[in-house]
């Protein structure tokens, strides 16, 4: 039999989705050696079953809604033709330009040495992974997440997808049932309807809970005047087919039926298979334990994305990549992660952006030093030009006009939660934001406006005027 290959290299990751190929294309082209292993598609979940497929779908489906809109712009409206498999046939497109970046070849040609088998750690120090036992001086441990399945009796009897089998599937569903109301579940649900499918949303809890429920409440309303049926408190009991179709009974008693069924109840860290005990690494069913440097109880190793267990973003990983690099090759040991900064967008129509605290957060954290502001989309010129009044963005102070969170619900609210996490990464304060000089007419005014809304008080009043008065009668 064949022994194994011994490698000896500078850092070992393990995982090529978004966090391990940012550690791993930074430390090459920084001059370290590097080893890549993956299992799996070289992009990880974001490219192939995430991110990427995701909002291509949406964007599909806003192209079709927009046909049902022209008439407010004088256009004739007219309901849209849709080929389901065409529609696939984009996603699948979109993700094969972006494939390249992320490849083999790309990361060989960077000098990274690319192992495609599945890892296992044999020693603290050793990993396992296709007929190699790679050595190094820092592990990276990258595995990702995978779509949590949830103890529903009788699940494991009928058919359903999740955000991973979904893209393969290429005849529309004609009444498409969602056990989850988080930002997967609510993106495909608003995303199938707008292509022609019944959709029907079960969520044990509240929708889109992690977030302000005032400007929740607006995606809500939209989606169910788009035709999506919500069911809120609503806890799948049991899941079995009849006649071809599923059904889902609730608590209660009452029963759901459609054709097709999608689990999007969350993510569970992918730590099974990887030897971990062996490595002296510590973790549990949500994901590796770490400290604030991300290194796990073995500190020659780092965990950093969803397997991390915090919060499982492709942007996350890519920050922690960061992190991970200053510390791995440049010794910048008192380099930490934080999320106060990282914001998060779930991709319907309308988006709805957040980052820092919420205003329930800055109340309870804050007491009575908490400062709410908040300006309207229909205030801003832009958003009435399109259309597109349903908006709304809450900004959360102290006293002292230093910036803790931002929630915002509206079109673009993606694009304009970035000014705020730049806000909070930097320590900035609000003086900061109304200072900015924002182009006319666009929807970035409205951060500048709701930033003004804290000086208002202080302004427009009867001492400002009467100092106003006196100047004046100075000449």
């Amino acid at each position: 039999m064949k022994s194994p290959e011994r490698i000896k290299t500078d850092i070992a990751i393990i995982g090529a989705g978004s966090g391990g190929l940012s550690v791993a294309a930074g430390a090459a082209q920084m001059g370290a050696s590097v080893v890549l292993v993956e299992k799996g598609e070289m992009g990880g979940d974001c490219l192939n079953y995430g991110c990427v497929p995701s909002k291509a779908l949406l964007a599909a489906a806003k192209t079709a809604q927009a046909q049902r809109k022209g008439a407010v712009f004088g256009i004739a409206a007219h309901e849209p033709e849709i080929d389901f498999a065409a529609v696939k046939g984009h996603v699948k497109s979109v993700i094969g330009a972006i494939a390249p970046h992320d490849s083999q070849e790309r990361f060989e040609g960077l000098g990274v040495r690319v192992i495609r088998s599945a890892g296992e750690f044999i020693s603290p120090r050793e990993l396992r992974a296709g007929g190699h036992i790679i050595e190094a001086r820092r592990f990276v441990i990258a595995t990702g997440s995978s779509p949590l399945v949830p103890p529903i009796p009788g699940l494991d009897t009928v058919p359903y997808l999740t955000n991973e089998t979904i893209w393969e599937q290429t005849e529309r569903p004609e009444k498409l049932l969602i056990i989850g109301g988080g930002p997967i579940g609510m993106e495909m649900a608003q995303a199938h309807r707008r292509l022609g499918s019944e959709v029907v949303v079960i969520e044990a809890a509240k929708v889109l809970g992690k977030d302000d429920p005032d400007l929740a409440a607006v995606v809500l309303e939209n989606l169910r005047a788009e035709g999506v049926e919500i069911l809120e408190g609503a806890a799948a009991e049991k899941v079995e087919q009849r006649d071809g179709k599923v059904i889902i009974t609730l608590g209660g008693g009452e029963t759901v039926e459609g054709t097709d069924l999608l689990v999007a109840v969350g993510r569970s860290a992918n730590v099974q298979g990887l030897g971990l005990e062996a490595a002296g690494v510590e973790y549990t069913s949500r994901g590796v334990k770490v400290d604030d440097r991300l290194r796990t109880t073995n500190p020659k190793m780092f965990a950093i994305g969803d397997v991390e267990g915090g919060l499982q973003f492709t942007h996350v990983a890519g920050y922690h990549a960061g992190v991970v690099i200053r510390q791995a090759l440049f010794r910048i040991w008192w380099t930490k992660a934080s999320t106060k900064h990282i914001p998060w967008v779930t991709f319907t129509d309308p988006e709805l952006a957040q980052v820092g605290w919420t205003a329930a957060e800055a109340k309870e954290k804050l007491g009575d030093q908490a400062e709410i502001i908040e300006w309207s989309y229909g205030e801003n010129d832009r958003a009435m030009a399109e259309k597109r009044t349903e908006g709304r963005i809450k900004v959360m102070l102290d006293k002292k006009g230093a910036i803790h969170g931002a929630s915002i619900v509206g079109v673009n609210a993606g694009e304009l939660i970035q000014i705020w996490a730049l806000a909070i990464s930097k320590g900035l304060k609000i003086k900061d934001i109304t200072g900015m000089v924002a182009p006319y007419p666009t929807l970035g005014e409205v951060s500048k406006r709701a930033a003004g809304q804290f000086y208002a008080p202080k302004l427009f009043n009867d001492r400002t005027r009467w100092i106003v008065r006196q100047l004046l009668k100075l000449g």
